[in-house]
């Protein structure tokens, strides 16, 4: 701390004070302003959830609390411009530098160039740090220079760097620099309104933001529950999976102090000769490596948010049915094990990658719904919304990733539930109209005996729905939706209506009533770095030669008949029920007055850790939690809600 510089620390998705960077760099070159930007305009269709913001507003008064009782306060402003925040601080303080976190989203990579560049034009210094990977996605690429376009090869490459051992202890004091700007409370950057807090207060009986607690809980996973990891991953409820994922999103925990922990753990147990503990290791640092990929995926091909890795998904037909997705959302869809999953998403913002696998297959392969539909709900609901993760999940799923799920592949939620759910406990948790069901007719109740259901107070088509679609004809429609694929990318490069060069789109955005859920575009006409930007400093994404890039293969044209996987579904016990107002049914988001003020209505906004490989190499991606207590009232399934209906 012997400079004199006076820097303003922009916090974004980097919300500690241990192995921080750019607070790191800040703090030894001077005196230092530390603020939080809240600007819910540029969050546009991105804006986050409920569960999403509480963490957030938790997360924040966690972090100015650690800064002031370091000698800094931190500066909470809600505006409609971050640039012109940032300028007016940069004023008050007579700053002369600018620093923060590197994001790699479609929409903050074209954001914080643009903010850089012209911060630059008037002369201020601007650092950006890498605060939240292992490696940046521009170093790792593969023998020709080319970005790597499947996991394994990816993250082979990956574990064979040499990485810096060293983490950044927090600062033990922070010089603030003397200036004023309107200061708001953690109140009035309307993170939670009113209608929100007697919903959010249950969160905070299971969940504990903020970075120390960060720390606690990768302790608590580490000493305890990692040795077991590989053979309890994927059992219901309890310590299944790390629960680290939220912490990871908003940077209370550090991604690099994580690795290096696990694999401090891998040692000690390769010297003991502890094969368990060794699996467990590399399985949870797939997982690990599985967010980095999503990051990695998004940057290199920053079009993800709104269209699909490989080309020939441009021409799918998707069925854009408004009643099926909201039947899908309420969990009303007859498979109880669909069902259950979506309920619990609703009621907790919380549900296991596996289920988060098999709920998103079911919209995108059983009901043909616009993957965008679903990825636009989970980002919306999940307490851990993570944008990167949620488009790499979407798109694993719908057959859009070179090795993710084929397109053709369709599996049935009764084969599922037996396999993952096997006592039907978790279906009975978070279905209690089926709570009393014979464990033997809890995944496919429409075929138990009449006498069955009557004991059991089953009564299909009133309190719980018949299936909405049957399975078989569900196949034969994903079969023929393939084949029309086929045939219109056939007719169109016949014709030349199309460019045969374009490497990836869909049509989602063209079906029938989705007219409002366009994305706009991310433009990628970026300015190159400038000289005197640092070689730490974010780089940007370059645009992918198509002609020949392995993203541009095909599907093999067989169907593959159904067959049960042998990757993991584990089950979640405890949790909440949803509550019976009309605005529960539709997307968490519109419950907010900020949200309504700022996105359309008609918008299904809606997020982290992501999608795990059933027969492919993508991993288990981190994310189950059991909670241990309600959160809210169950829903009232048989009402329906004005939004849904626009």
């Amino acid at each position: 701390m012997g400079g004199s510089i006076k820097t303003v620390v922009w916090f974004r998705r980097d919300l500690r004070i241990e192995d921080n960077p750019a607070l790191a760099a800040a703090a030894k070159d001077g005196s230092i302003f530390p603020v939080y930007i809240w600007c819910p305009k540029e969050e546009g269709q991105f804006y986050p959830g409920r569960v999403s913001r509480w963490w957030l507003k938790q997360s924040l008064v966690h972090l100015k609390q650690s800064l002031k009782s370091l000698g800094a306060e931190l500066m909470l402003i809600k505006t409609d411009s971050i640039l012109a925040s940032l300028l007016e601080c940069i004023e008050a303080v007579g700053a002369t530098k600018v620093v923060f976190s590197h994001l790699y989203d479609p929409v903050s990579l074209v954001r914080d160039n643009n903010i850089k560049e012209k911060l630059m034009e008037l002369g201020i210094s601007v650092q950006s740090y890498n605060g939240d990977l292992l490696y940046e996605p521009w170093e790792v690429l593969d023998e020709s220079g080319q970005a790597f376009t499947t996991f394994e090869a990816y993250w082979n490459k990956c574990l064979h760097f040499q990485m810096q051992p060293v983490l950044l202890l927090p600062p033990w004091k922070l010089v603030p620099a003397a200036g004023t700007v309107t200061n708001f409370s953690i109140e009035e950057l309307g993170l939670e309104d009113e209608s929100e807090k007697s919903s959010n207060a249950l969160l905070g009986r299971v969940w504990f933001p903020g970075w120390s607690n960060a720390e606690k809980a990768l302790t608590e996973f580490v000493e305890l529950h990692l040795l077991d990891y590989s053979k309890n991953r994927l059992k219901v409820g309890g310590h299944s999976t790390s629960l680290l994922s939220p912490y990871l999103h908003y940077g209370e925990l550090s991604v690099r102090k994580v690795f290096q922990y696990v694999r401090r753990k891998h040692v000690l147990w390769t010297k003991e000769g502890n094969s368990l503990g060794e699996d467990s290791v590399a399985l949870f640092l797939k997982a690990i490596g599985l967010r980095e990929y999503s990051r990695y995926l998004c940057f290199n091909f920053p079009f993800t948010h709104e269209k699909s890795i490989l080309s020939n998904l441009k021409f799918f037909p998707w069925h854009a049915d408004q009643t099926y997705f909201k039947a899908w959302r309420q969990g009303r869809t007859g498979y109880p094990l669909v069902d259950a999953g979506m309920r619990e998403l609703w009621a907790t913002g919380w549900i296991h990658n596996r289920e988060r696998v098999i709920v998103s297959s079911f919209a995108v392969k059983v009901l043909l719904l616009p993957w965008k539909w679903g990825m636009k709900y989970f980002w919306d609901t999940l307490l851990d919304a993570d944008l990167e993760s949620d488009i790499l999940g979407w798109q694993y799923v719908s057959g859009s990733l070179p090795d993710g799920h084929e397109l053709e592949r369709l599996d049935s939620p009764e084969v599922q539930g037996s396999k993952f759910d096997p006592e039907g406990e978790y279906v009975r948790h978070w279905l209690p109209e089926l709570a009393r069901m014979p464990t033997e007719w809890i995944h496919h109740p429409w075929d138990a005996p009449f006498s069955v259901l009557k004991a059991s107070g089953v009564e299909m088509g009133l309190n719980y729905p018949k299936p909405i679609i049957e399975l078989d004809l569900a196949r034969e429609r994903l079969t023929e939706a393939i084949f029309k694929m086929w045939e219109t990318e056939a007719a169109a490069r016949a014709s030349n209506t199309n460019c045969t060069n374009e490497v990836v789109v869909d049509n989602s955005d063209q079906a029938q009533g989705t007219e409002n859920l366009a994305i706009s575009a991310t433009a990628l006409k970026i300015n190159a770095p400038r000289p005197n930007i640092s070689s730490d400093d974010q780089k940007v994404p370059k645009i992918q030669n198509s002609e020949n890039h392995p993203l541009n293969r095909k599907r093999s044209q067989h169907m593959v008949e159904e067959k049960p996987q042998g990757d993991n579904l584990p089950k979640l016990k405890n949790g909440a029920e949803t509550s019976r107002r009309d605005e529960d049914i539709c997307s968490t988001a519109e419950s907010s007055q900020v949200k309504k003020q700022t996105t359309s209505r008609d918008s299904f906004c809606v997020p982290q850790l992501c999608f795990s490989s059933e027969c492919k190499s993508l991993p288990e991606h981190e994310s189950s939690v059991s909670l241990e207590q309600p959160l809210q009232e169950q829903i009232d399934m048989e009402q329906g809600s004005r939004k849904d209906s626009n």
